[in-house]
């Protein structure tokens, strides 16, 4: 049976200190987590820092972002190997703003994701449509697309070591929540295109919900039956919110 999982993703924000009393914060309330696994993505800098922070303990470490190749002259990129040797466990690879600002490819998120998989990173693959795309009705033909491109270049076993997050970038940082049917609805299209290929990977695969999640509305998302926890922007910056959607998701 898959768990559930709930990633914090910083994003460029941060300083040293903040970092510092940020992680602390989120460390004292890990022992109220029974189940749910756990994640924090700060920027890449703070990574060696955030590591040292959480030791051994149950608190996942995980990178914004990771380079398309394994090494070599790809000058600001950053190679899974060298995420791993900080213990990262997860990448984040696709998300909206990286497609959307820096116009990164379909084809090129799935490099990512497969340069995850060759580091033994686990790529947490971010999909989801523009508020333009869902209004024409394009939803299912977006997500599916996305999906279609690590397909082609890692095949349905690609998904047995991943997490897909179904982000609607209508409802990223804009106070906009899909209603938990609507997450619902598109969570259950991924599993069923997935499910096609093979069940069993399907089945055991965690979708995670991404679009400003708080604690207020983490449980009901959370409840949904193919909602696997949350990959949450603005609220883990905060350690007592961050907490209680982790509380929701157990």
């Amino acid at each position: 049976m898959r768990g559930k999982l709930v990633a914090g993703n910083w994003k460029m924000n941060g300083s040293l200190a903040s970092v510092r009393e940020l992680i602390d914060g989120i460390n004292r309330g890990m022992d109220t987590i029974q189940s749910a696994g756990v994640a924090v993505c700060p920027p890449a800098v703070y990574i060696p820092e955030v590591a040292a922070r959480i030791g051994g303990g149950r608190l996942a470490l995980g990178a914004q972002n990771i380079g398309d190749q394994d090494g070599g002259a790809f000058t600001g990129e950053i190679a899974g190997s060298m995420l791993r040797d900080f213990g990262c466990r997860y990448a984040v690879v696709g998300h909206s703003e990286r497609r959307s600002i820096y116009a990164e490819s379909d084809q090129l998120v799935a490099r990512r994701f497969a340069a995850a998989r060759r580091a033994g990173l686990v790529p947490i693959l971010c999909v989801g449509e523009l508020l333009e795309e869902r209004e024409q009705g394009f939803t299912e033909a977006v997500v599916g697309r996305q999906l279609d491109a690590v397909i082609e270049l890692e095949g349905i076993a690609g998904f047995a070591d991943a997490v897909v997050a179904y982000e609607p970038v209508w409802a990223i940082g804009t106070g906009r929540t899909a209603s938990p049917d609507q997450a619902q609805e598109v969570h259950a299209f991924i599993r069923r295109k997935l499910a096609d290929m093979d069940a069993g990977i399907a089945d055991r695969l965690i979708i995670q919900y991404g679009g400003s999640v708080k604690g207020a509305n983490a449980a009901e998302l959370f409840s949904m039956q193919d909602i696997d926890g949350g990959l949450i922007g603005g609220a883990s910056l905060d350690a007592g919110e961050f907490l209680a959607i982790c509380k929701a998701a157990d």
